[in-house]
């Protein structure tokens, strides 16, 4: 690790902070209807959207109807997403001439990014057309980003809210989140990438000839206007199958840095949004310093594990003060991409400038951790919040049944509905993850993809259902996932990941939204201190080992073992 590494790495996350901060206050304004200097421009946009779709902003619905808009309107676009992937075939904008996609690719594929996983069995060059891509694909970044938002909002106002039946409108919500945030910010950051080098073109590709002599075919496409939205909505799929290792995705260890940002800056956003709608921006810093201490040490665990090198690649005569960089962009170099890896799937954005699977063991096995504890760190676009108020929840119970206070938060009493709620969500993950890898582990359809043997195949099982279950979509390389098995599974635990884990966390934003708002007391644990980040921070490492910690065992921890013995597979 050198001085410089940890510069790139200070600065990419102080320029973080510098904007989330403004854009917190703006997307406060923005879910509370207040007028923001955008309205001007995009205010009619708002009302013509309403208007065409019949939707009354000022009737709000119960968590009930809330969360049965958004199960609807979800369904709805994996309905039309599958039905534009299979039929890809027949439709215009495609001058590849691709067929369509096979059923079991075609529904891995909808669940995908309707889920915000963006888990890709496919190369996108090679695979989609330019209307999948935009019409499919870019606009299910778009819906499904606003949807994680949407709900986290929701549940912030039940927080907010005292005595209250309702916790907003869905459609409001979302159709807000797309137009004054997700969408600006795509358009700059868009054009920056083009000005970079991005293409965005509706050309197939472009033929040119070696330095050798033979001519070669680049694919090309609308690039930059999938990958902004793809990186701000913590989506991640790519349009090229390399991701973000691709020189047409990535072109520039400056692109790399404002990739990393745009993972980065509306989750974070969104924690100092939360500490202004609820009135109270020391419970924002709390939150956000437990995500901090968690993620810094999982970059720095990773930037230390890919720069000590192998014994095996020091054996073969390479110089060990190089690291380890294989399966790295030697323009990004270790420090960025152990950045990158672990802010992917801090962020649950899956985008890779590096392949993980060939990370050293345990710098593989941190991406794979950040994923396991629930992808909060600081998560997903609005899912990374709720899923932390989830975790808090539970905190403030733990305390209390440590120092026999009154279980609250944020002036709402927690009681057994909200921790029957909380435990049902934090079991989705777990259940998903290690019971498909468990069938996975023994099922010979499934063996027959991996690439591996040993702890090393193991762990790409164990990352493969994690990254589906948690919503990343980055894979860790040598499983071949493009089968009936692998993409039906996957499928089915991204969309397990996803709405099955936010059906009893809107339960618990209706419960607490009917609750009267009360007084903080002497009987009060206070939960905007050191004290209170440090519970959740314990709460968050304990979930994560007792759920994961034996399965981690015999995967990575045990690959990293027979790496230091001098033994490969």
């Amino acid at each position: 690790m050198t001085s410089v590494g940890w510069l790139q790495v200070a600065s990419i996350l102080a320029a973080v902070i510098i904007c989330a901060v403004p854009l917190g206050a703006f997307m406060a304004r923005v879910f509370s209807g207040e007028r923001t200097f955008l309205d001007p421009v995009l205010g009619p946009m708002e009302r013509g959207f309403c208007r065409v779709a019949g939707i009354d902003p000022q009737k709000e619905q119960s968590w009930l109807g809330y969360t049965l808009a958004m199960l609807a309107f979800n369904a709805g676009g994996f309905l039309l997403l599958y039905l534009l992937l299979r039929f890809q075939g027949v439709l215009p904008l495609n001058p590849q001439g691709f067929a369509g996609l096979a059923p079991h690719l075609a529904f891995n594929t909808a669940a995908s990014f309707v889920s915000n996983t963006n888990w890709q069995s496919y190369g996108g060059e090679t695979t989609m057309s330019h209307l999948s891509q935009m019409a499919g694909l870019t606009v299910q970044n778009f819906l499904s980003a606003a949807t994680g938002m949407a709900l986290a909002v929701a549940l912030v106002r039940a927080f907010a809210r005292s005595g209250a039946r309702h916790v907003g409108n869905f459609y409001v919500d979302a159709i807000r989140a797309t137009i004054y945030v997700l969408l600006p910010l795509a358009i700059l950051t868009g054009l920056w990438q083009v000005s970079m080098g991005t293409p965005q073109t509706f050309a197939a590709a472009a033929t040119v000839e070696t330095l050798e002599g033979p001519e070669q075919r680049i694919a090309l496409g609308p690039v930059a206007s999938q990958l902004a939205i793809k990186q701000l909505g913590t989506n991640g799929g790519g349009f090229f199958n390399a991701n973000s290792a691709h020189p047409y995705e990535n072109p520039s260890p400056l692109s790399n840095a404002l990739t990393i940002w745009q993972m980065l800056v509306i989750s974070v956003a969104l924690v100092f949004a939360f500490g202004r709608l609820i009135g109270d921006k020391r419970q924002a810093r709390a939150i956000l310093a437990a995500m901090a201490v968690i993620l810094v040490g999982g970059i720095a665990v990773c930037y230390w594990a890919e720069a000590a090198g192998t014994p095996v690649l020091a054996s073969a005569g390479l110089d060990p003060a190089g690291g380890n960089m294989e399966g790295k962009e030697v323009r990004f170099g270790l420090a960025a991409s152990s950045l990158f890896a672990t802010v992917t799937t801090g962020v649950s954005d899956g985008a890779v400038n590096a392949m993980h699977g060939s990370f050293t063991p345990i710098g593989g096995m941190v991406p794979m951790v950040l994923i396991m504890l629930g992808e909060i760190l600081p998560g997903g676009v609005g899912s990374g919040l709720y899923g932390m108020l989830v975790i808090a929840i539970i905190s403030v119970f733990v305390a209390g049944l440590m120092v026999g206070r009154t279980p609250e938060y944020l002036g709402k009493k927690i009681e057994a509905k909200e921790m029957k709620m909380a435990v049902l969500a934090i079991l989705v993950l777990p259940t998903a993850i290690l019971g498909f890898s468990a069938v996975s582990a023994v099922l010979p359809a499934a063996l027959s993809g991996l690439g591996n043997a040993g702890p090393h195949g193991l762990s790409e099982i164990y990352y493969a259902y994690s990254s589906a279950a948690g919503n990343n979509g980055s894979a860790f390389g040598g499983l071949s996932a493009n089968a009936p098995w692998w993409n039906t599974t996957l499928g089915l635990a991204m969309l397990l990941g996803r709405f099955a884990y936010v059906v009893p966390v809107m339960a618990i934003a209706g419960s607490l939204a009917g609750k009267t708002k009360l007084a903080p007391s002497a009987g009060t644990f206070p939960t905007t201190g050191p004290l209170f980040a440090g519970l959740l921070v314990g709460v968050i490492l304990i979930l994560g080992g007792l759920q994961f910690f034996p399965a981690l065992a015999l995967g990575p921890i045990a690959e990293q073992v027979q790496m230091l013995a001098g033994k490969t597979f």
